[in-house]
């Protein structure tokens, strides 16, 4: 299962039905996109230190997923399919979304814009 940010951030506020739900596998896939995303938002944080401790422990217990050729060819594609639907959305998570169709995960998240993606199989809680 490949972790979106919401995801990420209910994981650490200890989300009861979330935790449910990742417990039906030992290792996550985390997105170097999402890492990105959640340390641009602990920068704001009051708790900074907490989270990011969180966060890299979380790093070193997960499938971390890198950007590459393949992923390029997968974020075009799926840009473009949203672009003919005229159902875009938020770049990150096209890159996200190329990410789960190259590795063949769902994605856990509760952004609802997700189901636009052909194929991609959404995991919420």
């Amino acid at each position: 299962m490949i972790l979106d940010t919401n995801a990420v951030s209910a994981l650490f506020e200890g989300d009861a039905a979330l935790g449910e739900q990742l417990a039906q596998k030992s290792r996550h896939h985390l997105p170097v996109v999402v890492i990105g995303e959640y340390r641009y938002g602990v920068l704001r944080s009051r708790h900074r230190r907490r989270l990011s401790q969180l966060l890299d422990s979380l790093i070193l217990d997960s499938v971390i997923l890198r950007v590459d050729e393949t992923t390029a060819r997968a974020y075009a594609d799926v840009r473009d399919e949203l672009r003919v639907l005229g159902r875009p959305i938020p770049e990150n998570d096209v890159w996200i979304a190329a990410l789960a169709r190259q590795h063949g995960e769902p994605v856990v998240s509760r952004d609802k814009h997700f189901e636009a993606v052909d194929g991609l199989r959404l995991v919420r809680w």
